[in-house]
């Protein structure tokens, strides 16, 4: 938010369920990926996962082909710490410059947030990784890093950049394809099971959802204790305004 301005502001527009709405999807999504995470942590049910996820690898190596191949190493040389970490470091840079503070803040602490939990869960679960990769890898499997990191980036980046609306909503979506274009890739090339793949790319949106939400509210409060407050506008970081 510029100093003493009103651009960032995120009070909803009177008269709009917005702020329900979107705890609303930040709910759903959450409680997805807590379900998720949840069966992973069950041994039994982890078996029952295992078999799909070793009948979709199967199924991978016997689709590979060059083109596929190459696509899917130039999505995991994407989700590098090379790369994310520069992309992240410009958004955030680009948000300082424009003083989009609310903004900022929603962003950074949906990729701090993601960072946290990485090493945490991995450690927690310590899944062994597929066999035979076709890039390097480190660490325990579940859950993908690479997903976590992808969807965190692209998902947190739109809610900062994208003003509400038709934009945003198409820039969402452009998101989410990517995001699960990462996941399939990580499959693909045997650096996790699919099961990995899919809990990173819900454990990232999760992050971004719930730090957007999170900024969305205490800047709403901040707002309610100011005298003379500015009327809301529409540049938010709000998830989910689909008007």
């Amino acid at each position: 938010m510029r100093a003493g301005g009103g651009q960032d502001r995120l009070l909803p527009q009177p008269g709009h369920g917005a702020p329900r709405r979107d705890a609303a999807l930040t709910a759903a999504v959450l409680a997805l990926t807590a379900a998720v995470f949840a069966l992973a942590a069950d041994h039994g049910i982890l078996a029952h996962v295992q078999h799909v996820d070793d009948a979709w690898l199967r199924l991978m190596i016997s689709s590979r082909s060059a083109p596929l191949t190459a696509a899917a190493k130039v999505l995991n040389l994407l989700g590098l710490v090379y790369v994310t970490l520069p992309a992240r470091i410009a958004i955030a840079g680009w948000l300082a410059l424009r003083r989009r503070w609310w903004h900022l803040a929603a962003f950074v602490s949906a990729v701090v947030l993601s960072e946290v939990l990485i090493g945490t869960l991995k450690g927690a679960y310590d899944r062994a990784r597929p066999p035979g990769s076709l890039v390097a890898t480190s660490g325990a499997s579940f859950p993908s890093g690479h997903s976590i990191a992808a969807s965190v980036t692209v998902v947190a980046a739109v809610i900062a950049l994208v003003p509400p609306g038709r934009a945003r909503a198409a820039w969402g979506a452009a998101a989410a394809g990517f995001s699960v274009l990462m996941a399939l890739s990580r499959a693909y090339l045997g650096a996790h099971w699919l099961s990995d793949a899919i809990a990173g790319v819900l454990l990232g949106t999760s992050c971004a959802l719930l730090a957007a939400l999170a900024v969305d509210g205490l800047q709403r409060r901040r707002n309610a204790d100011q005298p003379g407050a500015h009327p809301p506008v529409s540049d938010t970081v709000r998830p989910a305004d689909r008007r």
